[in-house]
């Protein structure tokens, strides 16, 4: 057996050295990954242990002794490949049974109306003749107004429409001094090309005239207005609309119009004569009679009365 020249004793010694200085760069780098474990939340949770692959952060070069060659070991970083547009917008289309329809919901005056009697006192083109932008609707004996009455249901109304897939639009939401006026609730719809739009109110009518009742659009041609393509729609959407609002509500239609039918023709309002998709409006109640008004004010009520209309609005979309 033979032996190098040199003896074994010095070449154990420079082993060793290498070992040190590599132990020591690597302690740091440890160190900073296990670190950047803890930043990023790893103590304290279910399974308090490191994961099993951390990002490198750099570390000091580690100098090899007697051979030149050496070459630092090769890392391969995989990255996560990212969800493709088309998938991220596939799970934020809406599903559901009204899924593409589009629905405007008309809340019936606005809040701030009253301190705007000039503006929503404005002469107004609908058609047959030329009426005020807007009004200021009406309201109980205990004050509680029309526009909040018709803003609540609205929301409840919106939820549940949203909830089936349907994009909802409001033609206001308390978002605006005043208004709009009815030209204009009418041209949100049309611009929109709802498939449906539901103008939302609560009737001021003498006390012992209860009841409901859905208003729908009188046969108008003249000037701007021709309501010819969407009478017959309409009142498609009024009847389903007035059977399912009987059934969750148990209101009855009104007593002092429609001749007990819950039904109401109309060519004076200009939400409807200038409107060229179907369109109704809804008096869900008489706010001037004791009987009704307490159901009006009732949180629960109106969540009935929202749950009706929505459920004749997808009646009429899916038929």
């Amino acid at each position: 057996m033979s032996y190098d020249s040199e003896s074994p004793t010095p070449a154990r010694r420079r082993l060793r050295g290498n070992l040190v200085i590599v132990t020591a760069a690597l302690v740091p780098t440890a160190l900073a990954g296990w670190l950047v474990w803890q930043a990023m939340g790893g103590s304290g949770g279910q399974d308090d242990k490191p994961p099993k692959v951390l990002p490198l952060p750099s570390a000091p070069a580690v100098r090899p002794s007697g051979n030149g060659n050496a070459q630092p070991p090769t890392v391969t970083v995989t990255a996560t490949p990212k969800p493709s547009a088309s998938a991220s917008t596939q799970s934020a289309r809406p599903s559901g049974p009204l899924a593409g329809r589009v629905v405007v919901i008309d809340p019936g005056h606005n809040p701030s109306n009253f301190k705007h009697a000039t503006e929503i006192n404005r002469q107004v083109d609908i058609g047959t003749n030329k009426k005020e932008c807007d009004t200021t609707g009406t309201d109980t004996e205990g004050g509680y107004t029309e526009a909040a009455f018709t803003l609540d249901v609205s929301h409840r109304l919106r939820a549940l429409l949203e909830k089936q897939g349907a994009t909802v639009t409001y033609t206001q939401d308390n978002d605006r001094p005043f208004g709009p006026c009815v030209d204009e609730r009418a041209a949100i719809g049309n611009r929109a090309k709802a498939d449906a739009v539901v103008s939302v109110h609560a009737d001021g009518a003498a006390e012992g005239q209860h009841g409901f009742h859905v208003i729908l659009p009188a046969l108008v041609n003249a000037g701007k207005a021709n309501t010819a393509p969407i009478v017959a729609p309409s009142r498609e959407l009024g009847v389903r609309i007035a059977g399912k609002f009987v059934h969750a509500t148990g209101m009855p239609p009104s007593n002092y119009v429609g001749d007990g039918t819950g039904l109401d023709v109309r060519k004076d309002l200009g939400g409807l004569n200038l409107s060229t998709v179907p369109k109704v409006f809804i008096e869900c109640g008489n706010m001037r009679d004791s009987g009704d008004a307490a159901l009006l004010r009732s949180a629960d009520w109106r969540q009935k009365a929202a749950q009706g209309i929505a459920d004749g609005i997808g009646s009429f979309l899916q038929k």
